[in-house]
């Protein structure tokens, strides 16, 4: 299952009475000041959940699967990396395989 921003949406209006348009501007503009904060090269520290921060990858050399002897040159990019809050981690941890395995 995935949580949607709507989900997100529809629950926290149906839990606080709100109405589901201030709540959509709530969540959007609380999004587009993270990614705000992320294109500045600035970290995002949510406690309890965790941490937004921008890494630069390496340049590399990869291959091409249909031409493997072809090397292909990857250059360095920024990547956003997020690394759960200690309360988080270990709710995530509580899961088991058969909690995980895809619902058909």
């Amino acid at each position: 299952m995935t949580l949607t921003k709507r989900d997100l949406v529809v629950r926290i209006s149906s839990e606080t009475g709100l109405v589901q348009q201030q709540v959509f501007d709530v969540v959007q503009k609380t999004l587009d000041y993270i990614a705000e904060a992320l294109a500045k090269g600035d970290k995002v520290e949510l406690r309890n959940f965790g941490v937004f921060e921008i890494k630069i990858r390496k340049a590399r050399v990869g291959r091409n699967p249909n031409a493997p002897e072809t090397d292909v040159p990857i250059p360095a990019r920024a990547m956003v990396k997020f690394k759960a809050g200690k309360e988080m981690r270990a709710d995530v941890l509580k899961l088991t395989p058969q909690k995980l395995a895809p619902q058909t």
